[in-house]
């Protein structure tokens, strides 16, 4: 979830919760204040009575127009004692004049006379309609609440986006950002403190990468080229002693091991140098390559080694896909797709490469399942760890298009590795 969508997420709850707890408060509110006025004129009229009644004078007719009307009954001495001086309760009555029912409240109070005679006396007058209100409150609450939230996104998205320009600004500049790659500079001017900061803190940590990556090109770049000579003598001098007809079949057998293992650690130098000269930028030339030759060439000089496992090779061309970039590094290109071609195919299996003027797509037989699509271009990642293989062939497939502003992408469909080459 955006943050945006998470922040209006938690507001509009709290909204809700804000409006409801004070449509709550606001009703009990209103119906206290109302019943404390029904409550007074109620008193006031039992006052009225009670005081007439005692005086002897003429009570007040409950046919008078008033709203207020009265019951006035003897009751025993027992049944006074029983009950409270006064009670307040909210009740139906049937009103004569409309001919229905309606809320009324009701203030019910014992009193005596002069002669020790005990009389309840019941004072009612209709009040409002408490269902009514709440729901005229409810409508209310939901017109205020629409209202409010409308309000609130409006202003908030207009505020969000004025505040929180200079972050979505860093995190474009992130996601754009690549170590290794002439990367643009950093320009996210605010006056916000918090973003200043984080400004700095991403600025600091960019400049820290791109030192120590240039450290490790550098170590790699330097490490490989000074083994290569070495690699080199001891491989000569194996193959000099590998001559020596007095030789045992025991000593042959551990002179040939040890030659695949020099042999296999200069391929993975040879390997971790280009990648270092490609990470480098030391390929600088350019030109316009056509790939379709290039990728024919190549596939003649591989028909012998996919003949290793019987892989029939198709090509299909509908059209002349031209790069410019430069001729080294598209033949590192091509030979490192076609070895991973035959690396991760089976015996009597498919290579078919189409050709369009947009792109090449490479797709052959799967042996294992599909690949890791994640890690696959990852340097020494090997998802089937096959013989005499270094686990940089893709990794320098990906440095190489990154150079040459191609892109490649891998699909498994169906039982088949797909490699897609544009640009």
């Amino acid at each position: 979830m955006k943050l945006f969508n998470r922040m209006l997420k938690y507001l509009l709850l709290g909204v809700v919760f804000v409006l409801f707890g004070w449509a709550v408060c606001f009703y009990m509110g209103i119906m206290t204040e109302i019943n404390d006025e029904v409550d007074d004129s109620l008193e006031d009229y039992s006052e009225l009575i009670i005081i007439r009644s005692l005086a002897g004078e003429e009570l007040p007719s409950n046919d008078n127009g008033s709203n207020n009307q009265y019951f006035l009954q003897n009751i025993t001495k027992d049944y006074a004692l029983s009950r409270p001086d006064i009670i307040y309760q909210d009740s139906m009555i049937y009103i004569k004049e409309k001919k229905e029912t309606e809320p009324a409240r009701i203030l019910t109070t014992i009193f005596r006379d002069a002669n020790d005679e005990y009389y309840e006396l019941s004072v009612y007058t209709p009040t409002i309609e408490k269902a009514d209100l709440k729901e005229s409150i409810f409508y209310l609450l939901v017109i205020l609440f629409v209202s409010l939230s409308v309000v609130i996104i409006v202003i908030n998205v207009w505020i969000f986006r004025i505040c929180m320009k200079p972050f979505y600004r860093l995190l474009e500049w992130l996601e754009k950002y690549r170590v290794g790659t002439k990367n643009t500079l950093l320009e996210n001017p605010t006056n916000t403190t918090e973003f200043q900061k984080l400004n700095e803190a991403v600025a600091q940590f960019a400049s820290h990468n791109e030192e120590v990556f240039e450290q490790q090109k550098l170590f790699i770049g330097n490490a490989s080229h000074e083994m290569q000579t070495p690699l080199a003598v001891c491989m000569n001098r194996l193959e000099m002693l590998m001559e020596d007809d007095s030789l045992t079949e025991n000593q042959m057998k551990e002179l040939i091991e040890t030659y695949q293992t020099l042999e296999y650690a200069s391929k993975l130098n040879k390997s971790l140098l280009m990648l270092s000269k490609i990470d480098n930028s030391q390929f600088v030339e350019e030109k316009d390559i056509e790939m379709n030759r290039l990728i024919k060439m190549y596939i003649e000089d591989y028909q012998e080694v996919y003949s290793y496992k019987d892989i029939e090779v198709h090509l299909e061309e509908e059209g002349n896909f031209v790069v410019r970039m430069n001729e080294v590094l598209a033949v590192v290109l091509v030979t490192n797709l076609l070895k991973n071609a035959f690396v991760h195919n089976v015996d009597n299996g498919y290579l078919y490469i189409y050709m369009t003027r947009e792109g090449v797509k490479f797709k052959n037989s799967a042996e294992n399942g599909p690949l890791d699509e994640k890690h696959i271009f990852e340097r020494f990642y090997q998802a089937h760890r096959k013989e005499g293989s270094t686990g940089l062939g893709l990794a320098m497939v990906d440095a190489v298009c990154r150079h040459s502003c191609l892109s490649i992408k891998y699909l498994y469909e169906e039982g088949w590795h797909i490699f897609e080459l544009n640009c």
